[in-house]
């Protein structure tokens, strides 16, 4: 009898031991969720391990009031002032699109000394076009004379792991096609975790390009070793958005044809997987038809998460 009794028990405690053995490592603060015409919440996600103020901030897009809202939720209990000078360390700036770069360039005067990581063709951008003095000010080293060094510029290169500086994790950089534009998806690294975030892509079969399926074949070994904590991509319009407009972006079921080649690369299922759709682009109607289309294809069982302006996520 008390042998039955122990083993019910240990069957009844097995979600709550595989929860355990799940334990979370990175702390995801999205400043900014949608793509498209509202300023103040433009694609940018402060991202640290669970614990550590150490953030980077992934694309910065809506920085300001962002922060504001992560403030007033209690997400951050130091002023707003605080989290941008001394929790962001870096910005990691997946293309130079003005929805992914613009709080970064607005709030420069207010902000302390960091590095801006990216790959060479959007740091040219950056340098040419943004920080100059006849469109704003060069804040960085590098540039149209005077310099006002605040920022510096670290070109990552494809395939090579960078330590990220004051803090605890890593970064690999990997292309992404987006229309006529070079983007790129940064995997960050927290001791043994992975946390997966692309900029804007368009899908393999549309650009022409194998950069979805070769960062694909980087991640798959992580996902079945249970490293991979999420998956954060964009999906823009909904799809009856024709193949023609979509100007460098994903579907519903351009993410779940994508997703579905990721599966078959890592053989097996992908149930669970947890996936963070970024960048859904206004009107609201819009962006229903997204969430609808993406409930309805979802035939892989991924954990569609959608995030919200300053309320943290933890993978």
């Amino acid at each position: 009898m008390y042998k039955n009794i122990t083993i019910f028990l240990l069957y009844l405690m097995l979600p709550f031991c595989v929860c355990a053995q799940g334990n979370t490592a990175f702390r995801v603060v999205p400043l900014g969720v949608k793509g498209g015409i509202d300023e103040s919440n433009l694609s940018a996600y402060m991202v640290a391990p669970v614990g550590s103020t150490n953030y980077i901030c992934l694309d910065a897009g809506t920085l300001h009031d962002g922060i504001v809202k992560a403030v007033a939720s209690k997400t951050f209990t130091v002023p707003a002032e605080q989290v941008l000078k001394q929790y962001i360390k870096g910005y990691f700036i997946s293309h130079a699109h003005l929805d992914h770069v613009a709080g970064l360039i607005i709030n420069a005067p207010d902000d302390s000394t960091k590095t801006i990581y990216g790959l060479q063709s959007c740091l040219e951008t950056i340098k040419t076009h943004y920080f100059t003095w006849e469109s704003w000010a060069n804040f960085a080293d590098e540039g149209e004379a005077p310099l006002l060094k605040k920022y510096h510029y670290q070109s990552l290169a494809p395939g090579n792991e960078v330590a990220i500086a004051h803090t605890e994790m890593q970064v690999q950089i990997y292309q992404l096609s987006h229309s006529n534009l070079q983007s790129a998806a940064f995997l960050v690294r927290s001791k043994d975790n992975y946390l997966l975030y692309l900029g804007d892509t368009g899908a393999d079969t549309v650009e022409k390009s194998h950069n979805l399926q070769n960062l694909w074949q980087a991640v798959a070994p992580l996902i079945k070793a249970h490293k991979l904590k999420a998956i954060m991509i964009e999906v823009s319009f909904p799809d009856e958005q024709p193949e023609k407009s979509l100007f460098g972006h994903l579907t519903p079921h351009l993410l779940m044809t994508e997703l579905g080649r990721l599966q078959e690369i890592t053989g097996m299922p992908l149930n669970g997987l947890n996936v963070v759709v970024t960048h859904v682009k206004p009107p609201k109607a819009s962006i229903k038809k997204i969430k609808n289309e993406i409930k309805a294809e979802n035939q892989l069982g991924v954990n569609i998460i959608y995030p919200q302006q300053g309320k943290p996520l933890e993978f």
